[in-house]
């Protein structure tokens, strides 16, 4: 199963209204303006499965002063080498591991939890995650949070 996901940085005004509609839905969550998902997008005007089709696709970009951190999951063939290549990635685009996990693996492959700070005067968060997903081996990586 191959993964050809890219990222794009893209002006409001290039963003469909759904879009943009699960975006405030999420920040409603957030704040606890809301305490259910229902509330939260009947306050904004889209369906339930319009958020969840979307909400782990959009999120707002903020730029900080202060950096990044970036928690994701891989799922990854287990074989030497490869944990080694990944964290490699993470040093080459100056990201400093807060925390990491990898599960046993089951059927040769390996669940990989990891928590990144980056520099945003060093590191480049996007072109990181890229090429992580492109090597040999990773055959899937979500961004499961970010702050």
């Amino acid at each position: 199963m191959e993964d050809n996901r890219r990222y794009f940085v893209v002006t409001e005004k290039a963003v469909p209204d759904v879009l943009l509609k699960v975006v405030e839905a999420k920040r409603l969550l957030e704040v606890q303006k809301f305490a259910t998902v229902q509330e939260a997008v009947e306050a904004v005007g889209i369906s339930r499965s319009s958020f969840y089709k979307y909400k782990d696709d959009i999120f707002p970009f903020k730029e900080k002063t202060k950096g990044q951190n970036i928690t994701f999951i891989i799922q990854m063939d287990d074989e030497p080498g490869l944990l080694s290549a990944v964290l490699k990635m993470i040093a080459r685009f100056h990201g400093n591991i807060l925390t990491i996990h990898q599960s046993i693996p089951m059927n040769g492959i390996a669940s990989l939890t990891i928590s990144v700070a980056i520099s945003p005067a060093q590191g480049d968060a996007a072109a990181m995650v890229d090429h992580i997903e492109h090597i040999e081996g990773v055959h899937y990586l979500k961004i499961l949070g970010r702050e």
